[in-house]
């Protein structure tokens, strides 16, 4: 090789450090370049993209189907919600709790319903979203039913003596990305542990991973605990941000949403996950002060994805990605 295409193939390499620097600047610098309606639309993209790496690590990575996301999500708001309504604990704490209740949760619900198969199993994870609705709805001396829980508080923190509290769009944006980034970080320490390559194993045959001593069941539950604490700390979010929750955030629309981020942007990639947020729900958002023209952008992208992209956009971004980087 001469010393000319080295060069040109070094420079190709290089090609990804500025782009992943120019896309760091315009993160950091989004609520400053478009509107506060655009930065809001950010931040319920920011909020979906929690429950939809969850449920990430179900369907694309261990083969799991599930419509349960809704109902996690459902539990982790209404945690932080009756917890900043009633006991006036700091964001961090219902942070903490809305993932935990949730996660804990996950645990009686997932041991019948993983004893299921297939169909039966996405039927037993719909109706737990039905009945979480329903609950809500009617333990009214908890939840208030349909009046919902209002008046929750801005996000504010207590270090010693120090506090600080999260106030306006710009604001809970920054706190929703820093909290989407150390998301897919620990998504992606997940995938890529001893851990994950067993998931991936029991995606492709669970027969054989069980033969060779892979424990599957217990596998399918820990992650089925994981991705509702995902969900849970989404739920968290979302309560924080709307500082109201209500039955309705048990609604089936939103499993259907995070199912089609995580199919969408392309199952088993975690940069399909983060497109899929953006692009199905960040983009959607931002038109829906135009309905007319919202819902037929989403149904020519659904269209395009299912006759162009089966697989999801994460194949072509990541070998775009590979492109600029000189791979071959």
């Amino acid at each position: 090789m001469s010393l000319t295409e080295t060069a040109q193939q070094v420079r190709r390499r290089d090609l990804r450090i500025p782009l992943a620097a120019v896309l760091i600047v315009v993160a950091l610098a989004a609520p400053f370049i478009g509107s506060r309606y655009i930065t809001h639309s950010l931040i319920i993209a920011l909020i979906f993209m929690l429950p939809a790496h969850g449920l990430n690590l179900l369907v694309g990575y261990t083969g799991l189907l599930s419509l349960a996301q809704a109902a996690f999500f459902g539990i982790g708001a209404y945690t932080a919600g009756l917890l900043a309504v009633a006991y006036g604990t700091p964001f961090y704490v219902n942070l903490i709790a809305a993932g935990a209740v949730s996660g804990a949760l996950a645990l009686p619900l997932g041991i019948p319903a993983l004893r299921l198969r297939s169909t039966s199993f996405v039927m037993c994870t719909l109706g737990f979203v039905i009945i979480g609705q329903a609950i809500a709805k009617n333990w009214i001396s908890l939840t208030r039913g349909d009046m919902g829980l209002s008046g929750i508080p801005k996000p504010y923190f207590e270090l010693g003596p120090l506090s600080f509290t999260v106030s306006g769009t710009t604001n809970f944006y920054y706190l929703a990305l820093i909290i989407g980034i150390l998301a897919t970080f620990a998504v992606w320490a997940i995938v890529r542990s001893p851990a994950g390559r067993n998931m991936v194993a029991i995606r492709e045959n669970e027969t054989l991973a069980e033969s060779l001593g892979v424990p599957t069941w217990h596998y399918k539950l820990i992650v089925f605990m994981i991705s509702a604490v995902f969900a849970g700390i989404g739920g968290c979010l979302y309560a924080y941000y709307l500082t109201v929750v209500s039955p309705l955030t048990f609604q089936m629309y939103y499993s259907t949403t995070m199912l089609i981020i995580v199919l969408g942007g392309g199952a088993g990639m975690i940069s399909g996950t983060v497109f899929g947020s953006l692009l199905f729900v960040g983009l959607t958002e931002a038109l829906r002060i135009t309905p007319e023209l919202r819902m037929i952008a989403y149904g020519f992208s659904l269209l395009v994805l299912v006759f162009w992209f089966k697989n999801g956009f994460a194949p072509l971004i990541n070998r775009f990605w590979n492109a600029i980087g000189g791979a071959k």
